[in-house]
């Protein structure tokens, strides 16, 4: 995967704090993302969304969980457990407004 230069991070920070449609459409995808198996993708556009929205030190707050644990959870390397990814996603959800839902498709 090839590494994002600052730039592009910001442009899609500043994109998601004005765009509620974006925004919406980056926990989506990456959620959508995770579930097709591409997990380092996944975690790359969810730490993007958490960036822009309301940030790791925010969100762990809400999850109980220390903020350098949810940046290394979402970092290139980072191997979080179930327990905690889909406690992440269920407060992203909820600081959102969005509820995901998953549809079997052929």
């Amino acid at each position: 995967m090839m590494a994002l230069t600052r730039e592009f991070k910001d442009t899609i920070q500043a994109r998601a704090q004005r765009d509620p449609a974006f925004r919406d459409a980056l926990l989506a995808e990456g959620v959508d993302t995770l579930l097709s198996g591409d997990v380092d993708t996944g975690k790359a556009v969810l730490r993007d969304y958490i960036n822009a929205t309301l940030g790791f030190e925010k969100l762990a707050t809400a999850t109980g969980t220390p903020s350098k644990s949810l940046i290394r959870m979402f970092s290139r390397t980072g191997n979080p457990n179930a327990r905690n990814l889909f406690g992440v996603l269920g407060e992203l959800q909820r600081q959102s407004g969005v509820q995901l839902h998953a549809h079997a498709v052929k």
